[in-house]
C-alpha cells in the first residue's frame, strides 16, 4: 500500500498545481487518511511529510508558497484527526480483549466454585469405599458410596441453581445465605449459625456473588477438610464496608490412642493398626490423610480465587487459623 499511496500522492498534487481542482486536493486528504489507518505510524508519517513536501515545492515552484499554507494545515489536520480515531479504536479493542480474558477468569472461577468441590469430594468419598471393600467393612464403604452421591446430587443442583441465577435475578445476599446453612446441615449434619447484622442492604451483583461464592468455598472446604466440624458464618453490614466472616473450630487427632473424633461419621470406627494387610495400612494412610487436618479453608486455585474475586471489588480477604483455634476466613468488600 505504501507503494501506490505514495505515487498517488505526487500524481495529485502535480494536478492541484495545474487545474487547482478541490477533486485533487480531495484525492491527497484521502491517501494521506488511508495511509494513517492502514499503515504503521512510521510509514504514515513518510507519506504524510511526502504530501507536505510536495505541497511545499508545488508553492515555491509556481511562486506563491503562502497559497499551499492552507492545504498544509488541512493535510496536518487529517493526519492527526485519523491517527486519534485509529487510536481510540486500538483503545477499544484492547478493552474488549481486556473483557474477554476477564469473562475467562469468571467462567473459570464459577466452574471451580461449582463442581471443582463436589468432584473432588466424591473422589475422596469413593476412594475411601475402595479401601474399605478390600478391608471387607462393606457397612462403612455403603456410607461412603451414600456420601458420594449425595455430593454428587448437591453439585448438580448448585449447577442448575448457578445456571438460573444466570437467567434470572439472584437472590438477596442473605436468602442465599441462608439456603447454604441449609445444605451445608443437610449434607454434614452438623449445625452450621448464620448471624446477620446491620441494616440489610442489596449490593451490587458482582459483590454479592462474590461474598456468596467466597461463603461456598469456606464451608465446602469445612466439609472436606474437616468433616464433623460445625461452621459459623457472620455478616456485617455497615455503611462502607460489608464484612462476612466464616469459622469452625479445630478438630484435632488423639495422637495417644489414635482414635478419631467425631469425623465423617467415623468415630469410634479407626483401623485396626496391628493390621499389616495392605488395605489397612492404604485406609489407615487415606484417613489419616483426610481427617488429621485442622480445619482450614483450603488452598490452590479455591483460596486463589477468593482472593481474585476480593481484589476485583477493591476489598480483601485474610485466611488463617485464630489464635483460640480453627480457622478464619473474613473478606472484607466496599458496600
Amino acid at each position: 500500500m505504501l507503494i501506490s499511496l505514495g505515487p498517488a500522492v505526487v500524481l495529485s498534487i502535480a494536478l492541484n498545481s495545474i487545474t487547482r481542482s478541490g477533486v485533487t486536493i480531495g484525492i491527497l486528504l484521502v491517501c494521506v487518511s488511508l495511509a494513517v489507518s492502514r499503515l504503521p505510524l512510521r510509514q504514515a508519517s513518510a507519506v504524510g511529510l511526502l504530501a507536505v513536501a510536495g505541497l511545499v515545492v508545488a508553492g515555491e515552484l509556481a511562486g506563491g508558497p503562502a497559497d499551499v499554507l492552507p492545504l498544509v494545515l488541512s493535510v496536518c489536520l487529517i493526519f492527526l484527526i485519523t491517527y486519534a480515531a485509529k487510536q481510540r479504536k486500538a483503545a477499544r479493542a484492547a478493552e474488549a480483549r481486556e473483557a474477554v480474558l476477564a469473562e475467562r477468569a469468571r467462567i473459570a472461577r464459577e466452574i471451580h466454585d461449582i463442581l471443582a468441590h463436589s468432584l473432588s469430594a466424591q473422589l475422596v468419598h469413593l476412594e475411601g469405599a475402595k479401601l474399605l471393600l478390600r478391608a471387607e467393612r462393606t457397612a462403612e464403604a455403603l456410607d461412603r458410596v451414600t456420601h458420594a452421591r449425595n455430593l454428587a446430587k448437591s453439585g448438580l443442583e448448585e449447577a442448575r441453581r448457578a445456571v438460573s441465577a444466570l437467567r434470572e435475578d439472584p437472590p438477596a445476599l442473605p436468602v442465599a445465605l441462608r439456603t447454604l446453612a441449609a445444605d451445608f446441615e443437610t449434607t454434614t449434619h452438623q449445625p452450621c449459625t448464620l448471624r446477620i447484622s446491620g441494616p440489610e442492604q442489596r449490593l451490587t451483583p458482582e459483590t454479592e456473588l462474590a461474598l456468596l461464592r467466597t461463603a461456598q468455598e469456606a464451608l465446602t472446604n469445612i466439609r472436606r477438610h474437616a468433616p464433623g466440624s460445625p461452621a459459623h458464618v457472620a455478616l456485617t453490614f455497615t455503611p462502607g464496608h460489608c464484612d462476612l466472616r466464616i469459622t469452625n473450630p479445630t478438630i484435632r487427632v488423639d495422637d495417644t490412642s489414635g482414635d478419631l473424633h467425631d469425623l465423617d461419621g467415623m468415630s469410634g470406627h479407626a483401623p485396626d493398626l496391628t493390621d499389616t494387610s495392605s488395605a489397612a495400612r492404604d485406609l489407615t494412610d487415606t484417613r489419616a490423610d483426610t481427617h488429621g487436618l485442622k480445619g482450614a479453608a483450603g488452598g490452590g486455585y479455591g483460596l486463589m480465587g477468593m482472593r481474585e474475586r476480593a481484589e476485583l471489588l477493591g476489598g480483601t480477604l485474610t485466611a488463617g487459623e485464630r489464635d483460640d483455634g480453627g480457622f478464619l476466613v473474613h473478606l472484607r468488600v466496599p458496600a
